[in-house]
């Protein structure tokens, strides 16, 4: 029997998903190599032997996308299979042309095929784009249930930006946690606000592994996702995320349009800030493309610490760093708080910029003027403490999910900016989620 010489194109999530649950046993394929892109210095790496199973006594190599048609060609990769997300459909086919005009197949893979059946039920919060609004939302359907009595597990979308190996199940209680596995900034944007409100946190890179040891414990396992990425356990209820800021791209990125078709309820957010023309296209995008899904509309509402150190004061605004970058969002949390409470002037960080976020702006250069709070290593997070002290500002705005002054030292006066989701009007999540548990 001749094997497919295989190469599944990632960035550290998704793609160990789909080779763990599709190839890691499978004869009838060879893995020689991952692609990594979107996350920094996650290239060079391996896939542990211990994560990828007898047939490759070796581990994976990982490399750069960049190499990506080198690779095709010495390696003889007869298909590659393309497995991470938030991307446009026009840039998918951009990197499929490129993977077949260098001979090899270009594959996706289905949502059944690579989502794990759980032994309890299952709430699955996805989204259209980053930085819609999941992590506050899956937050509110957590309050709801366990004010209902329901012993709710979130397991999150993988960040296995460290030892993979030491990284297999992890769970997260307490904030001590956090540092017992060495967490990057990322990785404590999405754990810390659900840890803090008493939630226990699963994650990792084996999700089959991981829904084992949650069920344990769960009444409800609450599948918190990461980017616009589909599901890894097949829900019983999908609730998907759309942002009225970005109209149409709820059509237009992948696999956020195949989130959309698949849902049961989709949520219209931060219809508080958005134009009223935006949020109709949204609702109509909605009704045309998924008629039968509930729709809910939300708001985002914003509390900040101390509004008077804004007010007429030059403001540094640091905003979540993937929402910013292949999120493409112009703007979060800490801008609306700036423009609210009248800060006198925005502060463009770029002549401050040290290190590695020189290399992230100029990656994505439409930033602008806010600094993305990139944190995948030391090394970054020491860059952006280094960055915050040179910018000379009367007051830094932190719009990140978790308070940045726990971790890195902030010279100037801060103030953080928290958000939360709000229903508006009927139905409410409580309604919907009555109708199934």
């Amino acid at each position: 029997m001749k094997q497919i010489n295989t190469l599944i194109m990632g960035a550290a999530g998704r793609d160990f998903h789909n080779f763990n649950v599709i190839y890691r046993t499978n004869e009838l394929y060879n893995v020689l190599a991952f692609t990594a892109t979107q996350i920094p210095d996650i290239e060079g790496r391996v896939y542990p032997p211990s994560l990828a199973g007898d047939l490759y006594p070796d581990g994976i190599p990982i490399h750069d996308e960049s190499e990506l048609e080198t690779l095709i060609q010495e390696l003889n990769i007869e298909e590659v299979v393309f497995s991470y997300s938030d991307i446009s459909h026009e840039n998918v086919m951009h990197k499929a042309s490129k993977v077949m005009a260098a001979g090899a197949h270009f594959k996706m893979l289905g949502g059944s095929a690579t989502m794990v059946n759980s032994t309890k039920p299952v709430i699955a919060v996805c989204a259209v784009r980053t930085g819609c609004g999941k992590s506050q939302t899956t937050r509110r359907v957590a309050e709801i249930l366990k004010n209902g009595g329901k012993n709710v597990v979130v397991i999150r979308h993988p960040m296995p930006y460290g030892d993979l190996a030491k990284q297999t199940v992890q769970r997260f209680a307490t904030l001590d946690d956090l540092q017992k596995y060495d967490c990057t900034i990322e990785e404590m944007e999405e754990y810390e606000p659900h840890i803090s409100t008493g939630t226990i946190v699963y994650a990792g890179v084996d999700y089959e592994a991981i829904v084992r040891e949650a069920e344990k414990e769960a009444d409800i396992i609450l599948w918190d996702g990461g980017n616009n990425d589909l599901p890894f356990y097949k829900p019983d209820l999908l609730i998907v995320v759309t942002d009225p800021h970005r109209p149409g791209h709820e059509l237009e990125y992948y696999p956020g349009e195949t989130n959309l078709l698949m849902a049961d309820v989709v949520i219209v957010n931060k219809i508080d800030t958005a134009d009223p023309e935006s949020i109709d296209e949204v609702r109509w995008n909605i009704r045309a493309t998924n008629p039968d899904a509930v729709i809910i509309d939300a708001a985002s509402p914003i509390k900040v610490e101390d509004p008077s150190l804004i007010s007429g004061k030059k403001a540094l605004v640091v905003e979540d760093g993937p929402t910013l970058t292949h999120g493409e969002m112009a703007y979060g949390a800490g801008m609306v708080a700036a423009e609210k409470f009248g800060a006198s002037e925005v502060v463009d960080p770029r002549p401050y910029l040290t290190g590695k976020l020189k290399e992230t702006f100029d990656h994505y250069p439409d930033i602008g003027t806010l600094l993305p709070a990139m944190g995948y290593g030391g090394e970054q997070i020491k860059d952006l403490e280094t960055t915050i002290a040179k910018t000379e500002c009367d007051v830094v705005i932190f719009g990140t999910p978790i308070d940045l002054r726990r971790i890195i030292d902030i010279k100037q006066p801060s103030v953080r900016v928290t958000y939360s989701l709000q229903e508006i009007g009927k139905p409410t999540l409580t309604d919907v989620l009555k109708t199934y548990f």
